[in-house]
């Protein structure tokens, strides 16, 4: 059977069209058990910051709550990776800091054909839609790159109340696109949040998220070798 044409792709926003990335300057002020950081305990606190799924610290049934809908509630997310950075060694003072710098749109870089494959789907008449389980704006990410117009629709967890995997976050963004799952592809880095489009129908490609200078046309492959055509 035939698989009909591509008319809208939904894109995942952390390790897929942008990616967290430090430098050394972040960890400068910050110490971790009193001790500078070094590369390993860096790596691993930005895993703790950016893993989508799985529970990364010991947490109370309430502090589970947090984490759980930390992508519902602007104030669960602060407190929920607030408690990650103090069990991960942070003082009150520093996790805050650090924290300040995973929403600031500035510190997210984009991969290097985020822009290129927004432009070729614009080009070729397919919708976008960006579906993200976040609890802040990240339009101002995609303003800073400008590409905010190449985006047909923003579906961010914490505005539409739901979250990957369930089916309503990606029913929203189908509705909102006014196209059907058979005719959508949904690109993202996690086989069990974004992966989860599968089950209202669309397609789904996976991506690798690794750091942005070694991943060049990850995105450009993702979607060409979902058969869509730009």
């Amino acid at each position: 059977m035939t698989q009909s044409k591509i008319r809208a792709v939904l894109f995942d926003f952390s390790g897929t069209l942008f990616r967290l990335e430090e430098d050394d300057s972040w960890f400068d002020d910050i110490l971790v058990d009193e001790k500078e950081v070094d590369e390993h305990v860096r790596a691993e606190l930005m895993y703790r910051l950016t893993a989508p799924t799985g529970r990364p610290v010991e947490m109370s049934d309430e502090q589970y709550r947090s984490w759980a809908g930390r992508d519902l509630q602007p104030h669960l997310h602060r407190e929920a990776y607030l408690h990650v950075m103090r069990e991960s060694g942070l003082t009150d003072d520093h996790a805050e800091r650090l924290y300040a710098r995973t929403v600031d749109p500035s510190y997210w870089v984009p991969y290097p054909d985020t822009a290129e494959v927004l432009q070729r789907l614009r080009r070729a008449g397919i919708a976008v839609g960006v579906v993200s389980n976040i609890a802040w704006d990240i339009r101002p990410t995609f303003r800073s790159l400008g590409v905010e117009d190449l985006v047909t629709e923003f579906v961010l967890s914490f505005e539409v109340g739901a979250v990957k995997p369930t089916p309503e976050i990606f029913n929203t963004a189908l509705s909102r696109l006014g196209v059907d799952a058979a005719d959508a592809l949904m690109v993202g880095d996690s086989e069990e949040a974004d992966g989860g489009a599968l089950a209202v129908g669309c397609r789904f490609a996976l991506v690798d998220p690794l750091p942005t200078t070694e991943r060049p046309n990850g995105l450009i492959e993702a979607v060409t070798g979902a058969g869509v055509e730009v």
